[in-house]
């Protein structure tokens, strides 16, 4: 689906975050049954964050024709033939009234009626509160069917989240057509180099020719080949030296190559014993071939998981990327965002919250639902059990800081820390945990 930028005043730019589709159109009917329908008008009004009955209303308005939006099937009709160019600026009249801010223009905003039925939009970046002109035909309509009141921050939040769903979107195809680029361009480099490459061999192979068929040098040609031959034959040694300092030199180096191969068989020997005392810890598991002393390592996959997961972080890989290596993983998903846990904050101390603030972008990539937010503050509460004390004190800031970025939702918070309380567990992860849970539940009885 093509996206545009709302508002013709941001249309040139590339990096402006409010996209809305472009609208499609289609005629339907004949003679006095002729009608427009709206094809997306559903999915421009859930971009504009405004009922799709208002914007279709308004075009009956300006029209001055009959028009109709049907809530069950989402169709939008108006009476008569129209051009999408038509509907197109009078959308974007809708959005200058009815969408974006008059402070700063930003197009997400909330409509409100007061108690005298006046219209206001509220700006949620500037919180300026626009006026709207209540002499406007639409105005009529909007008060007698007002927006639905939104239930509190759960709404903004799918709107929040909706709308970084749609900005990944357009960042992978953004980073797709990159890519698509400079392939083409290494490509035609690649073929320009063979190009000039077999333009000089056939230089250097004509230059030879000429060479070797010019009766004026054939004498000289033979005289350098034969010094060559020569040459080679003095460097080569036919016999082997007997002399004593020769032996010695032989000695030395048979004593360094056995002495090395003690010191190879002794580091061999302790690298064995660490393989060892980690499988016995779970880490790894060691086993003997028969034919030799040397040991193989036997991962599990979760280890290659882990491993695998770190690569792809040291390549420095978008978050679609590494979702992309979670989901073909086979384990099951909480080993999988367990996985992922260990291998972004393994070994991490002081600095803990920043370093979950860095790499929300992976963890957010990684819960996609209720579920997986449960598993991921199990995956917290085990590293948190088993991290140092300056780690543990952070615990309510990274809490803080997910719930801030919609990786976590308050529900699962409370659920996770009353089954915690419920099984029993006396920890110093559940004592950190609580100042947020009971923020949390302060914050919702507030709202109510």
């Amino acid at each position: 689906m093509a996206l545009q930028n709302i508002g013709a005043s941001n249309k040139d730019d590339a990096f402006y975050r409010y996209k809305m589709p472009r609208m499609l159109t289609k005629i339907e009917g004949r003679g006095n049954g002729i009608k427009t329908n709206i094809v997306n008008m559903v999915d421009i009004a859930k971009a504009l964050a405004r009922p799709a009955s208002y914007t279709t209303k308004y075009f009956g308005c300006e029209l001055g024709a009959q028009s109709k939006f049907d809530e069950k099937t989402g169709i939008s009709l108006v009476n008569g033939a129209h051009d999408t160019s038509k509907l197109a600026g009078l959308l974007e009249n809708f959005i200058k009234k009815y969408v974006q801010c008059y402070g700063c223009g930003n197009p997400e905003t909330e409509v409100l009626i007061s108690k005298k039925e006046m219209i206001t939009l509220k700006c949620a970046a500037c919180g300026f509160l626009s006026d709207v002109d209540m002499r406007d035909k639409l105005t009529t309509f909007i008060l007698k069917n007002p927006p639905e009141a939104k239930k509190g921050g759960k709404d903004k939040k799918a709107m929040r989240r909706a709308e970084k769903e749609r900005m990944k979107e357009g960042e992978a195809a953004d980073e797709e057509m990159k890519k698509l680029k400079k392939d083409a361009k290494k490509k035609g480099a690649s073929s320009k180099e063979g190009a000039a490459k077999g333009a000089t061999k056939k230089k250097g192979a004509g230059s030879d020719e000429e060479h070797a068929t010019s009766p004026t040098h054939t004498g000289d040609a033979d005289f350098i080949v034969a010094a060559d031959d020569d040459e080679d034959d003095d460097d080569v040694e036919w016999a082997t030296d007997t002399s004593a300092e020769a032996a010695r030199k032989r000695m030395q180096e048979q004593l360094s190559a056995a002495t090395a191969e003690m010191v190879m068989l002794a580091t061999e020997e302790t690298e064995k014993k660490k393989k060892q005392a980690g499988g016995a810890n779970g880490t790894a598991k060691t086993e003997d071939k028969p034919n030799g002393n040397h040991t193989v390592a036997k991962t599990t996959p979760y280890d290659e998981l882990v491993a695998e997961i770190k690569t792809h972080l040291g390549n420095a890989a978008t978050a679609a990327q590494l979702k992309g290596v979670l989901s073909s993983s086979t384990l099951p998903q909480k080993d999988v965002i367990s996985a992922l846990f260990e291998a972004l904050f393994h070994g991490a101390s002081k600095g803990f919250a920043k370093d979950v603030m860095k790499n929300k972008k992976y963890l957010a990539a990684a819960v996609p639902d209720e579920a997986a937010q449960m598993f991921l503050l199990q995956a917290i509460e085990a590293f948190c059990g088993k991290c140092s004390a300056e780690a543990l004190k952070e615990l309510p800031v990274v809490l803080k800081f997910l719930y801030d970025g919609d990786v976590l939702e308050e529900d699962t918070i409370v659920q996770w820390y009353n089954e915690a309380v419920a099984a029993g567990k006396d920890s110093e992860v559940v004592e950190k945990a609580k100042p947020v849970v009971e923020w949390l539940q302060s914050a919702e009885s507030d709202e109510e």
